[in-house]
């Protein structure tokens, strides 16, 4: 009896999810990706998405190395271009979101000197994505040379892989971390208020972050799935989290 009810459990599971597409995904997105995935899968009920995080540069060296996925959503174009160029995407980069950067404090801070407040003596260590592997950890170090304090704070950094680690550093092993927008519309995040625990970095000081989406095995699932992600009702997803989009 246990047999048969187990046999017409996963029938009834294969039946559900007939279709399976594999994503790798920018570590900013993974706030966002839930959402986005129910949404989808109002449309597309049979479809399941496996979603891969990591850092934009770790998963590029993945799909360059032959790793499964259908689809790559980095946290640049810089990234999904190097797929692109190495011919394994079918279509060329587009653009899906604009990221933002963020100052973030466990505990409540004075965050009216903006991003000059990482200078403050009394900040031992500050949180950052790994630049060369994090497309926001680029985007931090462009904003802090801009803002001409980066060899003055240097010495203070702890380094993040990818963003979303970066962001755990910033809770549990530092003072203050630089981390992206999206991070704090997370259900998990807000806790922490604007103007008490976090402030948005002026975005003149770094290169606005073009986020691509790339189409790497093209089937009809994937094909639904990259439409979806640059349609109006991931738009609308995306702006909850504190993205803009094109």
């Amino acid at each position: 009896m246990l047999k048969r009810l187990f046999l017409s459990f996963m029938l009834l599971t294969s039946a559900l999810y007939s279709n399976t597409i594999n994503i790798a995904v920018a570590a900013n997105v993974s706030y966002a990706m839930d959402s986005l995935i129910a949404e989808f899968n109002k449309i597309n009920p049979n479809t399941k998405v496996n979603v891969t995080l990591g850092s934009s540069g770790k998963l590029t060296a993945k799909i360059i190395h032959g790793a499964p996925y259908d689809i790559f959503m980095s946290a640049n174009m810089k990234f999904p271009y190097a797929v692109y160029e190495k011919g394994l995407s079918v279509i060329e980069p587009k653009i899906y979101a604009y990221g933002s950067l963020a100052i973030l404090s466990f505990k409540k801070r004075d965050l009216s000197k903006g991003i000059m407040l990482l200078k403050d003596e009394n900040i031992k260590r500050i949180a950052i994505a790994n630049p060369k592997t994090a497309p926001y950890g680029n985007a931090s170090f462009e904003a802090l040379k801009n803002a001409k304090i980066l060899n003055k704070i240097k010495s203070k950094f702890i380094y993040g892989e990818s963003i979303s680690s970066t962001v755990s550093y910033t809770i549990i092993a530092t003072d203050i971390g630089i981390v992206a927008k999206s991070s704090l519309y997370s259900s998990k995040m807000t806790r922490f208020k604007k103007n008490e625990n976090w402030i948005e970095i002026d975005s003149k000081l770094y290169t606005p972050i073009k986020q691509g989406i790339v189409i790497i095995k093209n089937t009809r699932e994937v094909k639904e799935f990259y439409d979806f992600i640059l349609s109006k009702s991931a738009k609308k997803i995306f702006k909850s989290y504190g993205y803009q989009v094109p």
